[in-house]
C-alpha cells in the first residue's frame, strides 16, 4: 500500500459519509414539507366544511379520552397484579414485601407527575 493511501482513504470515506449524511437530510426535509402540505390541505378542507369540522374535532376528544382510559386501565391492572403477587406470597414475606412495592409504586407516581 502506498503511503499516499493513508491520506486519500479517510478523505473519501469522510466525503462519502457526508454525501449519505445531506441525502438523508434532503429526504427528511422532502418528508417535513409533504406533511406540513397536507396539514394545509386538511385544515382548508376542515374550514370549508364546518360540519365536517365538528365531527372531526369530536372524533379526536373521543379518540384521546379512550387513550386516557386505556392507561388508568394499565394502571388498575398493574396494581391488581401486584396485590394478586402479594396474595400469592407466603405469610411471613407478604409484609415486608408490601412495604417494598408501595415504595417503588410512589417513586413511580411521583415521576409521573
Amino acid at each position: 500500500m502506498a503511503p499516499d493511501d493513508n491520506i486519500i482513504k479517510p478523505l473519501l470515506s469522510g466525503s462519502l459519509k457526508n454525501i449519505i449524511g445531506s441525502e438523508e437530510l434532503i429526504i427528511e426535509i422532502a418528508r417535513e414539507l409533504i406533511k406540513d402540505e397536507i396539514k394545509r390541505i386538511i385544515r382548508q378542507k376542515l374550514n370549508e366544511n364546518p360540519e365536517l369540522r365538528k365531527e372531526f374535532k369530536d372524533a379526536i376528544g373521543m379518540y384521546f379520552e379512550a387513550k386516557v382510559k386505556e392507561a388508568y386501565a394499565g394502571v388498575k391492572l398493574a396494581k391488581s397484579s401486584a396485590k394478586l403477587g402479594l396474595e400469592l406470597i407466603p405469610e411471613h414475606l407478604r409484609a415486608e414485601m408490601s412495604k417494598e412495592l408501595q415504595e417503588e409504586l410512589n417513586k413511580i407516581i411521583e415521576k409521573t407527575l
